[in-house]
């Protein structure tokens, strides 16, 4: 069933999103060859933040086609897919802001970055901006597909 706006869906969505965690994160190589890895992505609303290292296949693979697909599937009757534009944000106040946004979090959906990266201005700490463009929200058992898969599209131009 098609939804026309984000609201009808967020709280279902940031309800799932957050609780699974973990998604698969598929992306294409510059041969258009998908690449699928686990990333930890955190929401508000309709935008997700990614914090990852600035200097792997994933960040090549971007400069080439900004488009990911994520797909969350730790509970299988109740999927979610995320088609997402990723975006890397430079501004030290945006990444500070989204390093806080996952260390004040509680666990397991909240960590410490630092573990990782150090601090927000570390050369490899990258923040990935997930912009939707298509999210499905699926629930089995349902009486069609079409009846058990919620559909957002994002509206034209956006």
């Amino acid at each position: 069933m098609k939804i026309s706006h984000f609201s009808e869906i967020e709280t279902e969505f940031i309800r799932r999103v957050h609780t699974m965690v973990w998604c698969s994160a598929a992306t294409i190589d510059n041969q258009q060859r998908p690449r699928s890895r686990i990333l930890h992505p955190i929401w508000e609303g309709p935008v997700g933040w990614i914090g990852t290292n600035r200097n792997s296949y994933k960040s090549r693979h971007l400069a080439q086609n900004p488009h990911v697909s994520l797909a969350y599937i730790a509970d299988l009757t109740k999927p979610v897919y995320a088609d997402c534009v990723a975006e890397w944000v430079d501004d030290l106040a945006e990444k500070q802001r989204i390093w806080n946004l996952f260390k004040d979090a509680p666990p397991p959906l909240g960590y410490d970055p630092a573990s990782i990266f150090f601090s927000p201005d570390h050369e490899n700490f990258g923040l990935l901006k997930l912009t939707p463009w298509r999210i499905d929200l699926v629930s089995f058992p349902a009486e069609s597909m079409d009846k058990g898969t919620l559909v957002w599209h994002a509206p034209a131009g956006s």
